[in-house]
């Protein structure tokens, strides 16, 4: 370490005095970077030590910095989303509603880049929030409401988690909080929640006896086995074992669904669901467990009825593979993930 009075070097980061304040110089990916430290030259010295480890290992420096559009951002996120982590398309879909709320209050609030989206903007965007009306099913000529508290708390948690990823890639400034941390987003209460009213044993009765014969075994299903809807509508005929009692939960990734947690699982068939599950099936030995009301009456039969899970997938190959040359990888895995009609 080379030391004078009006400047140091340690190993790859040089010190030097400007005025009364003290700034760095170093290389990183090929660029020349100058932060100002400080007035304090242990301070100063001790940064550049830790910057000077973290260019020796090949690491992001601790003041390195890459600023983005709040916009590009969000889409670097889900890409992220899709693409690495591998969530579910109605997952990224929730995510991307979400942070879209975020993207309409930035078209008349003056913040552009995410570094300069602060803890003062993130109120402004609360208070956003709770005066704009949206359609609760998201459908343009549904009736209006103000969003409500967990509706609103769901959506800065969206934006907590965008702007923590955007701090783990140095699209922050050095040492700038998350600033939907800073607003305490876990301390909102919630005080208009919708009730949760579940059934008596009657009305489950008088439920099921009001469904007719294509709706009865859906409901049933839902109500003894507590799968999702996403997992009721992949379920196949191979995937029941009438004689084993239990149905098989399954990943298809080369069908284009996935389980939302992505842990398969056997869950036993209490035995009054199986007789009905039994009846349903008949005589099929392939095919979507449940299909859609128009072909109950089997006078009109699925396209793809007759194939196995393995032609399936290979069938879906192929419809992958004609897609046009120019459709974009996330929306080929987007296309494969969405359901077929059944």
């Amino acid at each position: 370490m080379a030391t004078s009075r009006w400047s140091f070097r340690i190993g790859k980061v040089q010190g030097y005095l400007r005025g009364k304040v003290w700034n760095l110089c170093y290389h990183e990916n090929g660029k020349r970077h100058r932060p100002r430290v400080g007035r304090d030259l242990h301070v100063a010295k001790q940064l550049a030590a830790q910057i000077n480890a973290q260019l020796e290992i090949d690491q992001a420096t601790v003041l390195s910095f890459e600023p983005i559009s709040i916009s590009q951002l969000r889409k670097r996120w889900l890409e992220h989303h899709e693409h690495v982590l591998r969530s579910s398309v109605h997952t990224i879909s929730r995510y991307r509603t979400a942070t879209d709320h975020l993207l309409r209050f930035l078209e008349y609030y003056p913040v552009k880049l995410a570094s300069l989206f602060n803890s003062r903007a993130a109120e402004a965007f609360v208070r956003h929030l709770r005066t704009i009306e949206v359609a609760p099913n998201g459908h343009r000529n549904s009736a209006k409401r103000h969003l409500l508290d967990k509706g609103v708390k769901y959506i800065l948690e969206c934006c907590r988690a965008l702007f923590s990823y955007a701090a783990k890639r140095r699209h922050l400034s050095a040492y700038a909080e998350n600033p939907f941390m800073v607003i305490e987003v876990d301390r909102m209460p919630v005080e208009d929640s919708k009730p949760i009213v579940l059934l008596t044993a009657e009305e489950e009765k008088q439920f099921l006896e009001a469904c007719d014969d294509w709706q009865f075994p859906i409901f049933l299903t839902f109500m003894l086995m507590g799968l999702r809807p996403g997992e009721l509508c992949h379920v196949l005929v191979s995937d029941v074992d009438l004689e084993a009692g239990i149905l098989r939960v399954r990943n298809k990734p080369q069908l284009g669904w996935q389980i939302k947690t992505r842990c398969e699982r056997d869950v036993p068939l209490v035995p009054v669901l199986a007789d009905v599950l039994k009846q349903l099936i008949g005589t099929r030995r392939s095919g979507c467990l449940f299909r859609q009301r128009r072909f109950g009456s089997e006078v009109e039969i699925p396209a793809l009825q007759h194939l196995d899970a393995g032609r399936l997938i290979a069938e879906a190959a192929g419809r992958l593979k004609a897609l046009p040359a120019t459709s974009t990888p996330s929306h080929a895995s987007a296309t494969a993930r969405r359901p077929a009609k059944r």
